[in-house]
């Protein structure tokens, strides 16, 4: 039985992805701070674990990865936007606080991941880092998000070529406008600015798509894919 531990399991496209691996017979590592919704998840599929933890907390993560086994592959997935404003309305607190879950956080997961299929026999495994369309092309207002989300794809670029020589792939899946609570969120930000709705996609193609890519043989990877709503202003994007 293949495997995989889904970060930022606990709603969004992570429970849409986590959901996805389930239903195909994976088994599924779920982390998340909300223990109760990981419980009550791990309640409907056999196959699932339970693994609350804070992403910024390395212990935590560490021993998460341990009391998991052997994981095929990780979706370094959790994560926040932050405050909507420009750089001189944020404070050093919301800033670290976005650097702490989108990059530490998807560090600490990556280690621990990386650190466990170099050490197996045989070795290798795959990591799915979730970058975003704002490691392209930024929002207005996203200061935090979008330079941690650059961030990432050097990781992610780093990892790809770190891993050759442990037959460890690394790929990054950017997304554009799924319909989730945080992009929820986002829209009620546009509508009390008078802005029009933006277009959507239904997050459980997104998880297809990261299934496509954590299914793959070793011999390929996905090294960049962006997925996003067909309609939605990204090329040219202001």
């Amino acid at each position: 039985m293949k495997s995989i531990i889904v970060t930022g399991a606990s709603s969004g496209i992570g429970l849409a992805c986590a959901e996805e691996f389930l239903d195909k017979g994976w088994r599924v590592g779920l982390v998340a701070r909300r223990a109760d919704i990981l419980e009550d998840i791990a309640s409907r599929y056999d196959t699932a674990v339970p693994l609350p933890c804070d992403v910024t907390d390395e212990a935590e993560v560490d021993a998460a990865f341990a009391g998991f086994g052997l994981v095929d592959v990780l979706f370094n997935n959790a994560g926040m936007f932050g405050p909507k404003a420009s750089i001189d309305e944020i404070s050093l607190k919301d800033w670290q606080q976005v650097v702490d879950v989108n990059l530490t956080g998807m560090f600490l997961c990556a280690r621990a991941a990386f650190r466990q299929m170099r050490a197996r026999d045989p070795q290798g495994g795959r990591i799915i880092n979730n970058g975003s369309i704002s490691a392209h092309t930024p929002r207005e207002g996203s200061t935090c998000y979008t330079t941690t989300k650059h961030a990432i794809t050097g990781l992610t670029k780093t990892l790809a070529l770190d891993g050759r020589d442990f037959n460890i792939a690394c790929g990054q899946i950017d997304i554009g406008n799924a319909k989730t609570d945080m992009v929820a969120r986002m829209e009620e930000i546009r509508a009390a600015e008078g802005l029009p709705p933006q277009p959507t996609m239904d997050v459980r193609d997104v998880a297809r798509a990261v299934y496509h890519m954590a299914d793959l043989p070793l011999e390929a990877n996905v090294l960049f894919q962006t997925i996003m709503a067909k309609d939605m202003a990204y090329v040219g994007r202001g």
